[in-house]
Protein backbone atom coordinates (compact mmCIF):
# COMPACT_ATOMS: atom_id res chain seq x y z
CA UNK A 1 0.00 0.00 0.00
CA UNK A 2 1.01 3.25 -0.71
CA UNK A 3 2.33 5.74 1.52
CA UNK A 4 -0.16 8.83 1.42
CA UNK A 5 2.18 12.66 0.67
CA UNK A 6 2.99 14.34 3.06
CA UNK A 7 1.08 18.58 3.73
CA UNK A 8 2.45 20.76 5.61
CA UNK A 9 -0.79 23.13 7.57
CA UNK A 10 -0.18 26.20 8.84
CA UNK A 11 -1.68 26.43 12.23
CA UNK A 12 -2.35 30.07 12.21
CA UNK A 13 -5.17 30.62 9.32
CA UNK A 14 -5.00 26.43 8.06
CA UNK A 15 -2.95 27.59 4.89
CA UNK A 16 -0.97 24.20 3.39
CA UNK A 17 1.86 23.85 1.59
CA UNK A 18 3.64 21.05 -0.74
CA UNK A 19 6.63 21.01 1.28
CA UNK A 20 7.75 22.80 4.45
CA UNK A 21 8.49 26.51 4.27
CA UNK A 22 9.77 28.78 7.51
CA UNK A 23 7.17 31.65 6.54
CA UNK A 24 3.31 30.55 5.85
CA UNK A 25 2.68 31.04 2.05
CA UNK A 26 -1.12 32.26 2.78
CA UNK A 27 -0.71 34.68 5.92
CA UNK A 28 2.92 35.35 6.52
CA UNK A 29 3.15 33.46 9.98
CA UNK A 30 6.81 32.41 10.93
CA UNK A 31 7.30 28.57 11.88
CA UNK A 32 3.77 27.58 11.90
CA UNK A 33 3.54 25.27 9.93
CA UNK A 34 3.35 21.75 11.12
CA UNK A 35 3.61 18.21 8.91
CA UNK A 36 0.65 15.56 8.48
CA UNK A 37 -0.57 13.65 5.58
CA UNK A 38 -2.24 14.24 3.14
CA UNK A 39 -6.22 13.42 1.98
CA UNK A 40 -6.02 9.64 1.10
CA UNK A 41 -7.78 9.08 -2.23
CA UNK A 42 -11.18 8.31 -2.70
CA UNK A 43 -12.51 5.11 -0.39
CA UNK A 44 -9.03 4.72 1.95
CA UNK A 45 -9.33 6.48 4.80
CA UNK A 46 -6.08 5.53 7.20
CA UNK A 47 -7.94 5.94 10.30
CA UNK A 48 -9.98 3.19 9.10
CA UNK A 49 -8.92 -0.14 7.32
CA UNK A 50 -6.72 -2.25 9.03
CA UNK A 51 -6.28 0.06 11.78
CA UNK A 52 -8.69 0.62 14.65
CA UNK A 53 -11.69 3.49 14.26
CA UNK A 54 -14.57 4.91 15.98
CA UNK A 55 -17.80 3.05 16.38
CA UNK A 56 -20.30 3.07 13.62
CA UNK A 57 -22.35 6.36 13.81
CA UNK A 58 -25.37 5.66 15.45
CA UNK A 59 -28.80 7.26 15.64
CA UNK A 60 -29.35 10.77 17.06
CA UNK A 61 -31.07 10.28 20.59
CA UNK A 62 -32.12 12.66 23.37
CA UNK A 63 -30.09 12.46 26.84
CA UNK A 64 -33.01 11.02 28.36
CA UNK A 65 -33.61 8.15 26.12
CA UNK A 66 -28.97 7.03 26.32
CA UNK A 67 -29.48 4.77 28.63
CA UNK A 68 -26.87 5.14 31.44
CA UNK A 69 -24.09 2.81 32.70
CA UNK A 70 -21.64 2.77 35.26
CA UNK A 71 -17.71 2.55 34.23
CA UNK A 72 -16.32 -0.82 34.82
CA UNK A 73 -13.01 -0.86 36.81
CA UNK A 74 -10.27 -2.98 37.36
CA UNK A 75 -8.51 -2.17 40.56
CA UNK A 76 -4.49 -2.46 40.14
CA UNK A 77 -3.87 -3.66 43.24
CA UNK A 78 -2.14 -0.35 44.69
CA UNK A 79 -4.18 1.10 46.42
CA UNK A 80 -2.28 5.01 45.70
CA UNK A 81 -2.57 4.86 42.22
CA UNK A 82 -6.20 3.54 42.08
CA UNK A 83 -7.13 6.46 44.47
CA UNK A 84 -5.50 9.03 41.64
CA UNK A 85 -7.60 7.12 38.76
CA UNK A 86 -10.57 7.21 40.57
CA UNK A 87 -11.28 3.67 41.64
CA UNK A 88 -8.92 1.50 39.02
CA UNK A 89 -8.79 1.51 35.21
CA UNK A 90 -11.83 2.06 32.88
CA UNK A 91 -12.82 -0.16 30.01
CA UNK A 92 -11.45 1.51 27.06
CA UNK A 93 -9.93 4.52 28.94
CA UNK A 94 -6.54 6.40 27.66
CA UNK A 95 -4.48 7.26 30.49
CA UNK A 96 -1.51 9.51 30.24
CA UNK A 97 1.62 9.82 32.49
CA UNK A 98 4.65 11.99 32.42
CA UNK A 99 6.87 12.80 34.93
CA UNK A 100 10.76 13.50 35.01
CA UNK A 101 13.53 10.82 33.41
CA UNK A 102 14.22 8.45 36.38
CA UNK A 103 11.16 9.04 39.02
CA UNK A 104 9.62 5.54 38.64
CA UNK A 105 7.18 6.27 35.79
CA UNK A 106 7.90 2.29 33.87
CA UNK A 107 8.51 0.93 37.49
CA UNK A 108 5.09 1.99 38.74
CA UNK A 109 3.21 0.66 35.61
CA UNK A 110 5.35 -2.43 35.60
CA UNK A 111 4.27 -3.37 38.95
CA UNK A 112 0.69 -2.08 38.15
CA UNK A 113 0.47 -4.39 34.74
CA UNK A 114 2.17 -7.08 36.93
CA UNK A 115 -1.16 -7.43 39.54
CA UNK A 116 -3.30 -6.84 36.76
CA UNK A 117 -1.97 -9.97 34.92
CA UNK A 118 -1.86 -11.98 38.29
CA UNK A 119 -5.69 -11.25 38.95
CA UNK A 120 -6.43 -12.78 35.19
CA UNK A 121 -6.28 -9.75 32.76
CA UNK A 122 -5.20 -10.11 29.43
CA UNK A 123 -2.74 -7.25 29.66
CA UNK A 124 0.32 -6.10 26.95
CA UNK A 125 3.68 -4.00 27.84
CA UNK A 126 4.91 -2.29 24.65
CA UNK A 127 8.86 -1.05 25.52
CA UNK A 128 10.41 1.74 22.88
CA UNK A 129 13.08 2.55 24.90
CA UNK A 130 14.36 -0.60 26.57
CA UNK A 131 14.61 -4.21 25.10
CA UNK A 132 12.77 -6.34 26.50
CA UNK A 133 16.12 -7.64 28.34
CA UNK A 134 15.91 -4.53 30.19
CA UNK A 135 12.30 -4.99 31.07
CA UNK A 136 13.11 -8.12 32.53
CA UNK A 137 16.26 -7.45 34.58
CA UNK A 138 13.93 -4.76 35.96
CA UNK A 139 11.45 -7.01 36.80
CA UNK A 140 13.23 -9.21 38.57
CA UNK A 141 14.75 -6.16 40.50
CA UNK A 142 11.32 -5.35 41.71
CA UNK A 143 10.66 -8.93 42.92
CA UNK A 144 8.54 -10.25 40.14
CA UNK A 145 11.18 -12.99 38.90
CA UNK A 146 7.75 -15.12 37.51
CA UNK A 147 5.91 -12.55 36.24
CA UNK A 148 3.87 -13.43 32.95
CA UNK A 149 3.36 -10.17 31.44
CA UNK A 150 4.19 -10.41 27.55
CA UNK A 151 6.09 -7.75 26.28
CA UNK A 152 6.89 -6.14 22.47
CA UNK A 153 9.73 -4.26 22.08
CA UNK A 154 8.66 -2.21 19.16
CA UNK A 155 8.12 1.51 18.04
CA UNK A 156 6.74 1.26 14.72
CA UNK A 157 2.32 2.19 15.26
CA UNK A 158 1.30 0.10 12.05
CA UNK A 159 3.13 -3.20 14.08
CA UNK A 160 1.65 -2.07 17.59
CA UNK A 161 -1.81 -2.06 16.60
CA UNK A 162 -1.57 -5.17 14.36
CA UNK A 163 -0.68 -6.66 17.39
CA UNK A 164 -3.58 -5.01 19.95
CA UNK A 165 -5.78 -6.02 16.96
CA UNK A 166 -4.72 -9.41 17.39
CA UNK A 167 -4.35 -9.90 21.11
CA UNK A 168 -7.10 -8.00 22.62
CA UNK A 169 -5.53 -7.21 25.56
CA UNK A 170 -7.50 -5.96 28.46
CA UNK A 171 -4.77 -3.35 29.81
CA UNK A 172 -1.78 -2.00 27.09
CA UNK A 173 1.21 0.53 28.36
CA UNK A 174 3.01 2.60 25.21
CA UNK A 175 6.21 3.62 26.96
CA UNK A 176 6.74 5.69 25.76
CA UNK A 177 4.67 7.90 23.05
CA UNK A 178 7.74 9.57 21.61
CA UNK A 179 9.29 6.98 20.79
CA UNK A 180 6.58 5.58 18.41
CA UNK A 181 6.21 6.47 14.94
CA UNK A 182 3.79 6.21 11.91
CA UNK A 183 4.84 5.06 8.67
CA UNK A 184 2.07 7.58 7.07
CA UNK A 185 4.80 10.35 7.97
CA UNK A 186 8.41 11.20 7.40
CA UNK A 187 8.80 13.06 10.17
CA UNK A 188 11.19 11.70 12.49
CA UNK A 189 9.72 9.93 16.21
CA UNK A 190 8.87 12.36 18.76
CA UNK A 191 7.54 15.29 16.67
CA UNK A 192 4.49 16.85 17.02
CA UNK A 193 2.99 15.33 13.72
CA UNK A 194 4.49 11.87 14.96
CA UNK A 195 2.79 12.12 18.57
CA UNK A 196 -0.11 13.89 17.71
CA UNK A 197 -1.26 10.65 14.87
CA UNK A 198 0.02 7.82 16.86
CA UNK A 199 -2.09 9.10 19.81
CA UNK A 200 -5.48 9.79 17.67
CA UNK A 201 -4.80 5.91 16.98
CA UNK A 202 -4.21 4.62 19.75
CA UNK A 203 -7.38 6.51 21.63
CA UNK A 204 -9.32 5.31 18.22
CA UNK A 205 -8.19 1.44 19.41
CA UNK A 206 -9.21 1.91 22.80
CA UNK A 207 -12.88 3.43 22.31
CA UNK A 208 -13.53 0.68 19.59
CA UNK A 209 -11.69 -2.32 21.35
CA UNK A 210 -12.47 -1.64 24.66
CA UNK A 211 -8.76 -2.15 25.72
CA UNK A 212 -7.39 0.24 28.52
CA UNK A 213 -4.58 2.10 26.75
CA UNK A 214 -1.96 3.94 29.29
CA UNK A 215 0.66 6.44 27.43
CA UNK A 216 4.11 7.49 29.24
CA UNK A 217 5.01 10.57 27.88
CA UNK A 218 8.02 12.70 28.33
CA UNK A 219 8.25 16.07 29.64
CA UNK A 220 10.04 19.25 29.32
CA UNK A 221 13.00 20.89 31.07
CA UNK A 222 9.78 23.25 32.77
CA UNK A 223 8.17 19.72 33.66
CA UNK A 224 5.22 20.16 31.26
CA UNK A 225 4.21 17.13 29.21
CA UNK A 226 6.28 17.04 26.17
CA UNK A 227 4.56 17.18 22.55
CA UNK A 228 1.52 18.97 21.48
CA UNK A 229 -1.06 20.14 24.40
CA UNK A 230 -3.69 18.59 22.07
CA UNK A 231 -2.59 15.30 23.60
CA UNK A 232 -4.18 15.75 26.55
CA UNK A 233 -7.27 16.87 25.07
CA UNK A 234 -7.45 13.30 23.47
CA UNK A 235 -7.03 11.77 26.53
CA UNK A 236 -9.55 10.12 29.75
CA UNK A 237 -6.92 11.01 32.34
CA UNK A 238 -3.66 12.75 32.65
CA UNK A 239 -1.39 11.52 35.44
CA UNK A 240 2.00 14.05 36.61
CA UNK A 241 4.53 12.08 38.42
CA UNK A 242 6.29 14.54 40.83
CA UNK A 243 9.13 14.37 43.52
CA UNK A 244 12.76 15.02 44.06
CA UNK A 245 14.84 11.79 42.58
CA UNK A 246 17.24 12.60 45.57
CA UNK A 247 13.99 11.98 47.83
CA UNK A 248 12.58 8.46 48.48
CA UNK A 249 8.57 10.34 48.46
CA UNK A 250 6.72 10.59 45.00
CA UNK A 251 3.40 12.39 44.23
CA UNK A 252 1.24 11.29 41.65
CA UNK A 253 -1.25 14.18 40.98
CA UNK A 254 -4.34 13.96 38.63
CA UNK A 255 -4.76 16.71 36.34
CA UNK A 256 -7.65 15.69 34.23
CA UNK A 257 -9.79 12.99 34.80
CA UNK A 258 -12.81 11.93 33.45
CA UNK A 259 -13.82 9.40 35.25
CA UNK A 260 -12.65 10.87 39.02
CA UNK A 261 -11.91 13.76 40.75
CA UNK A 262 -9.39 15.86 39.86
CA UNK A 263 -6.27 16.95 41.69
CA UNK A 264 -6.29 13.86 43.69
CA UNK A 265 -3.23 12.89 44.73
CA UNK A 266 -1.85 8.91 45.79
CA UNK A 267 1.99 8.56 47.67
CA UNK A 268 4.72 6.27 48.01
CA UNK A 269 7.74 5.54 48.54
CA UNK A 270 10.77 4.61 46.35
CA UNK A 271 12.00 1.22 47.94
CA UNK A 272 14.59 -1.52 46.71
CA UNK A 273 11.26 -3.17 45.49
CA UNK A 274 9.78 -0.65 43.91
CA UNK A 275 7.09 2.05 44.74
CA UNK A 276 4.74 1.21 47.70
CA UNK A 277 1.83 3.50 48.69
CA UNK A 278 2.18 5.40 52.07
CA UNK A 279 -0.72 5.19 53.78
CA UNK A 280 -0.83 7.63 56.08
CA UNK A 281 1.06 11.11 54.06
CA UNK A 282 0.64 13.80 56.56
CA UNK A 283 3.64 11.49 58.29
CA UNK A 284 5.88 12.64 55.75
CA UNK A 285 4.93 16.44 55.62
CA UNK A 286 5.15 17.08 59.27
CA UNK A 287 8.40 17.97 61.03
CA UNK A 288 9.99 15.60 63.11
CA UNK A 289 11.34 17.76 65.91
CA UNK A 290 11.08 16.65 69.39
CA UNK A 291 10.14 19.99 70.82
CA UNK A 292 8.37 23.48 68.85
CA UNK A 293 10.94 25.46 66.87
CA UNK A 294 10.34 29.04 65.90
CA UNK A 295 9.15 29.75 62.02
CA UNK A 296 6.96 26.42 61.97
CA UNK A 297 3.63 26.27 61.65
CA UNK A 298 1.23 23.33 60.44
CA UNK A 299 -1.87 23.68 57.60
CA UNK A 300 -4.24 20.90 56.26
CA UNK A 301 -4.58 21.31 52.47
CA UNK A 302 -6.80 19.36 50.22
CA UNK A 303 -5.17 17.59 47.86
CA UNK A 304 -8.45 16.42 45.66
CA UNK A 305 -11.10 14.47 48.00
CA UNK A 306 -7.91 13.91 51.20
CA UNK A 307 -6.65 16.66 53.46
CA UNK A 308 -3.38 16.78 54.25
CA UNK A 309 -1.03 17.97 57.31
CA UNK A 310 1.76 19.88 55.80
CA UNK A 311 4.08 21.95 57.67
CA UNK A 312 4.97 24.91 56.57
CA UNK A 313 8.75 26.28 57.41
CA UNK A 314 9.57 30.08 57.55
CA UNK A 315 13.15 31.53 58.19
CA UNK A 316 13.34 35.39 58.33
CA UNK A 317 16.52 37.16 58.45
CA UNK A 318 18.35 40.11 58.26
CA UNK A 319 19.12 40.89 54.38
CA UNK A 320 20.83 43.63 52.39
CA UNK A 321 19.56 46.78 50.67
CA UNK A 322 17.80 44.58 48.67
CA UNK A 323 16.21 41.47 50.91
CA UNK A 324 14.85 38.16 49.17
CA UNK A 325 11.95 36.75 49.52
CA UNK A 326 11.98 33.09 48.55
CA UNK A 327 9.55 30.23 48.07
CA UNK A 328 9.90 26.62 47.83
CA UNK A 329 6.25 25.02 47.06
CA UNK A 330 4.51 28.00 47.14
CA UNK A 331 3.60 31.02 45.23
CA UNK A 332 6.33 33.70 45.44
CA UNK A 333 4.19 36.59 43.94
CA UNK A 334 1.81 35.86 46.68
CA UNK A 335 4.66 35.43 49.35
CA UNK A 336 4.99 38.83 48.89
CA UNK A 337 1.07 40.00 48.89
CA UNK A 338 1.05 38.24 52.33
CA UNK A 339 4.36 40.38 53.60
CA UNK A 340 2.53 43.53 52.91
CA UNK A 341 -0.59 42.42 54.57
CA UNK A 342 1.31 41.64 57.46
CA UNK A 343 2.65 44.90 57.74
CA UNK A 344 0.08 46.90 56.84
CA UNK A 345 -2.46 45.14 59.02
CA UNK A 346 -0.52 43.50 61.68
CA UNK A 347 2.22 45.72 62.26
CA UNK A 348 5.00 42.83 61.75
CA UNK A 349 7.66 44.68 59.35
CA UNK A 350 9.88 42.63 57.11
CA UNK A 351 10.81 45.30 55.03
CA UNK A 352 14.71 44.78 55.61
CA UNK A 353 14.84 41.02 56.16
CA UNK A 354 15.35 38.12 53.90
CA UNK A 355 11.94 35.49 54.07
CA UNK A 356 12.38 32.13 53.35
CA UNK A 357 9.44 29.91 53.15
CA UNK A 358 9.52 25.92 52.53
CA UNK A 359 6.27 23.03 52.28
CA UNK A 360 8.10 20.08 53.84
CA UNK A 361 8.33 17.20 52.21
CA UNK A 362 8.31 18.19 48.55
CA UNK A 363 4.94 19.09 48.67
CA UNK A 364 3.13 22.02 46.13
CA UNK A 365 0.32 23.77 47.97
CA UNK A 366 -1.53 26.18 45.67
CA UNK A 367 -4.65 27.03 47.63
CA UNK A 368 -5.32 30.38 49.32
CA UNK A 369 -5.79 28.31 52.26
CA UNK A 370 -2.31 28.48 53.23
CA UNK A 371 -1.96 32.14 53.92
CA UNK A 372 -2.63 32.24 57.73
CA UNK A 373 -0.49 29.41 58.22
CA UNK A 374 2.64 30.81 56.25
CA UNK A 375 1.70 34.62 58.03
CA UNK A 376 1.87 32.73 61.51
CA UNK A 377 5.27 30.93 61.15
CA UNK A 378 6.88 34.12 59.47
CA UNK A 379 5.81 35.88 62.87
CA UNK A 380 7.08 32.99 64.54
CA UNK A 381 10.47 33.11 62.83
CA UNK A 382 10.80 36.97 63.43
CA UNK A 383 9.66 36.95 67.01
CA UNK A 384 12.10 33.68 67.69
CA UNK A 385 9.26 32.19 69.52
CA UNK A 386 8.09 28.88 68.72
CA UNK A 387 4.11 28.04 68.16
CA UNK A 388 2.57 25.79 70.72
CA UNK A 389 3.21 21.75 70.52
CA UNK A 390 -0.05 20.19 68.69
CA UNK A 391 -0.88 24.21 66.49
CA UNK A 392 -2.31 24.29 63.42
CA UNK A 393 -4.10 26.82 61.15
CA UNK A 394 -5.50 27.73 57.97
CA UNK A 395 -6.99 30.18 56.08
CA UNK A 396 -6.94 32.98 52.61
CA UNK A 397 -6.11 35.94 53.65
CA UNK A 398 -7.48 38.85 51.87
CA UNK A 399 -6.06 42.57 51.06
CA UNK A 400 -7.49 44.15 53.55
CA UNK A 401 -6.53 41.76 56.46
CA UNK A 402 -10.12 39.90 56.47
CA UNK A 403 -9.30 36.01 57.11
CA UNK A 404 -11.59 34.27 54.66
CA UNK A 405 -12.87 30.95 54.74
CA UNK A 406 -11.37 27.86 53.44
CA UNK A 407 -13.52 24.75 51.53
CA UNK A 408 -14.33 21.99 53.38
CA UNK A 409 -12.78 23.35 56.19
CA UNK A 410 -14.70 20.64 58.72
CA UNK A 411 -13.10 17.86 57.09
CA UNK A 412 -9.60 19.76 57.79
CA UNK A 413 -10.35 19.88 61.30
CA UNK A 414 -11.33 15.99 61.18
CA UNK A 415 -8.21 14.89 60.19
CA UNK A 416 -5.82 17.22 62.69
CA UNK A 417 -8.24 16.09 64.87
CA UNK A 418 -7.69 12.34 64.73
CA UNK A 419 -3.87 12.81 64.44
CA UNK A 420 -3.81 14.60 67.67
CA UNK A 421 -3.48 18.36 66.98
CA UNK A 422 -4.77 20.28 70.33
CA UNK A 423 -4.94 23.93 68.81
CA UNK A 424 -5.97 25.51 65.78
CA UNK A 425 -6.82 28.84 64.70
CA UNK A 426 -9.12 29.21 61.86
CA UNK A 427 -11.72 31.48 59.84
CA UNK A 428 -14.87 32.16 61.76
CA UNK A 429 -17.09 31.16 59.19
CA UNK A 430 -14.71 26.77 58.91
CA UNK A 431 -15.40 27.11 63.03
CA UNK A 432 -18.06 24.19 63.82
CA UNK A 433 -21.14 23.77 65.80
CA UNK A 434 -20.58 24.37 69.95
CA UNK A 435 -22.42 21.28 70.39
CA UNK A 436 -20.21 19.11 67.64
CA UNK A 437 -18.64 16.14 69.25
CA UNK A 438 -16.24 15.66 66.56
CA UNK A 439 -14.04 17.56 67.21
CA UNK A 440 -12.97 16.52 71.29
CA UNK A 441 -9.93 17.31 72.07
CA UNK A 442 -9.24 20.19 69.59
CA UNK A 443 -9.04 23.36 71.06
CA UNK A 444 -10.73 25.62 67.68
CA UNK A 445 -10.28 29.80 67.86
CA UNK A 446 -12.24 31.45 65.12
CA UNK A 447 -11.00 34.68 63.67
CA UNK A 448 -12.15 37.24 61.15
CA UNK A 449 -9.03 39.04 60.74
CA UNK A 450 -5.19 38.65 60.72
CA UNK A 451 -5.37 40.96 63.84
CA UNK A 452 -6.98 38.49 65.68
CA UNK A 453 -5.12 35.60 64.81
CA UNK A 454 -2.26 37.54 66.28
CA UNK A 455 -3.49 38.10 69.48
CA UNK A 456 -4.81 34.64 69.99
CA UNK A 457 -0.94 33.44 69.23
CA UNK A 458 0.56 35.55 71.94
CA UNK A 459 -2.16 35.07 73.80
CA UNK A 460 -0.76 30.99 73.73
CA UNK A 461 2.70 32.07 74.44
Amino acid sequence: MAKDKSIFTCTECGGTSARWMGKCPSCNAWNTLIEGSSEPAAGKNRFGSVHASLAPTSEVLPLAQIQAADFERHPTGIDELDRVLGGGMVEGGVVLIGGDPGIGKSTLLLQAVDSLQRSGMNTLYVTGEESGAQVAMRSRRLGLPDSQVPVLPEIQLEKILHTLQSRQPGIAIIDSIQTVYSDQLTSAPGSVAQVRECAAHLTRTAKSTGTTIVLVGHVTKEGALAGPRVLEHMVDTVLYFEGDTHSNFRLIRAIKNRFGAVNEIGVFAMTEKGLKGVSNPSAIFLSQHAEPVPGSCVMVTLEGTRPLLVEIQALVDSGGPSPRRLSVGLDRDRLAMLLAVLHRHAGVACMDQDVFVNAVGGVRISEPAADLAVMLAITSSLRGKALPKGFLAFGEVGLAGEVRPAPRGQDRLKEAAKLGFKVAVVPKANAPKKNDKSFEGLTIYPVERIEEAMQVVRGLD
